[in-house]
């Protein structure tokens, strides 16, 4: 019988992913689940015949450029694959795949939670109480907004999109979105498409973000941008940090344009953005929009299942590059 792969696992994945990968391949894991430096990835990348990494590792260019010929595939645990260079590893013969389709319910989820804690004022709420001030009350304390019947847009109606959508309209509102097509009307389910981001923005109550990060998303949300939208409006972004301007943010947040954001990404990650964190209109979360138990057992077990179809000869199902 032949000799295992030889995988290199960069994080701490769930107990039953490494379970399997110990099963399945020669797996050098990362019980510490310490970030490797792009140094220490190179190394570690010299006598394996795939890498299995998050969005914490960075293959940029001169990364793979250092990467050995043995190494067949990168097998993203992520659906985003901004942290790799894809043209580079295409030109080096590297099988890049990502995990779709897994994560959208639960990105989803988070999406709704930053909707709702931004507009229930939730971050002060909850400081209020565990800090033992919350000794008044009246009609007018602690006042937010409601998000039921608002008209909320969405940027990329891809499947997360499309799953935020779905639950926004639990709550009776009209959805809107923009992307680079309009989608079939079995997708579309009702929303309506606008072609020109400029036209959606000033129309819409919530604005949640939902695009991969490309040339032309970095900074889609700037100063002109934020402007466009109504006063009093709400902002999420459960998508990417690069998104964002994130100093055109916090002055819409400052001079009252923007009611409130619920953010689960950030610019710098991990530690996020310290002038954020001292409004009290934002609601924060540590990029957890698809930490779930659930979640992270589908998304390894599709990084494994683009593993098994490359070393079987197979063409891997999530293939980006």
């Amino acid at each position: 019988m032949s000799e295992k792969p030889v995988i290199l696992v960069t994080r701490r994945l769930t107990d039953a992913v490494q379970a399997r990968l110990q099963r399945d391949y020669d797996a050098i894991l990362n019980p510490q689940d310490r970030v490797f430096t792009p140094a220490e990835l190179i190394e570690k990348c010299q006598n394996v015949d795939a890498v299995l990494p998050c969005h914490s590792e960075h293959f940029s260019a001169d990364v793979i450029a250092a990467l050995p010929d043995r190494l067949k595939v990168i097998a993203n645990h992520s659906v985003g694959v901004d942290h790799v260079d894809l043209e580079a590893a295409a030109s080096r013969g590297i099988v890049v795949t990502n995990t779709p389709d897994v994560l959208s319910s639960a990105t989803a989820e988070i999406a709704i939670l930053c909707m709702l804690g931004a507009a229930r004022r939730a971050s002060e709420g909850d400081q209020m109480v565990r800090q033992n001030r919350w000794d008044f009350w009246s009609p007018a304390f602690m006042v937010g907004v409601e998000t039921t019947g608002k008209k909320l847009g969405i940027i990329g109606m891809g499947r997360v999109g499309r799953v935020m959508a779905k639950r926004a309209r639990g709550f009776d509102m009209e959805v809107h979105y923009h992307g680079r097509n309009r989608l079939p009307a079995d997708l579309e389910q009702g929303a309506i498409f606008h072609a020109v981001l400029d036209d959606m923005l000033p129309q819409v109550d919530v604005l949640s973000l939902h695009c991969p990060t490309t040339p032309d998303t970095v900074g889609i949300m700037n100063a002109r941008t934020f402007a466009l939208l109504p006063d009093d409006a709400i902002f999420v972004n459960t998508a990417r940090g690069a998104l964002v301007d994130e100093a055109a943010l916090i002055d819409a947040l400052k001079s009252g344009k923007l009611f409130a954001a619920g953010l689960d990404v950030y610019s710098d990650e991990p530690g996020g953005n310290p002038e954020l964190s001292k409004l009290p209109n934002v609601f924060m979360l540590p990029h957890i929009g698809s930490a779930t138990r659930e979640t992270r057992d589908a998304m390894g077990f599709r990084a494994i299942d683009n593993l098994d179809a490359v070393f079987a000869g197979r063409e891997p199902g999530d293939r980006v590059a």
